[in-house]
């Protein structure tokens, strides 16, 4: 166990705060204009994948779902 925590960095006054943030937003719009974007076409086909796997997903569980409740319905005898 440590000794001496480490304690967050506190800025004091008021501009040193108001430094900080706005050399925090320029990094930030620094590494958003670094960012590779993916093209629209690699978008939508992304998005398709998505769209279709939740439908599998949704559809083998309703499955899943409804034979769970056919077999307690049976075992049951409701």
């Amino acid at each position: 166990m440590a000794t001496n925590p480490s304690t967050p960095r506190r800025l004091g006054n008021r501009s040193a705060r108001r430094a900080f943030g706005l050399s925090g937003i320029t990094e930030i719009v620094s590494e958003l204009r670094r960012v590779t974007w993916p093209s629209y076409d690699e978008t939508f086909r992304l998005s398709v994948m998505v769209i279709a796997v939740s439908i599998a997903v949704g559809a083998f569980l309703g499955v899943v779902d409804l034979g769970f409740s056919s077999l307690f319905d049976i075992i049951l005898g409701s």
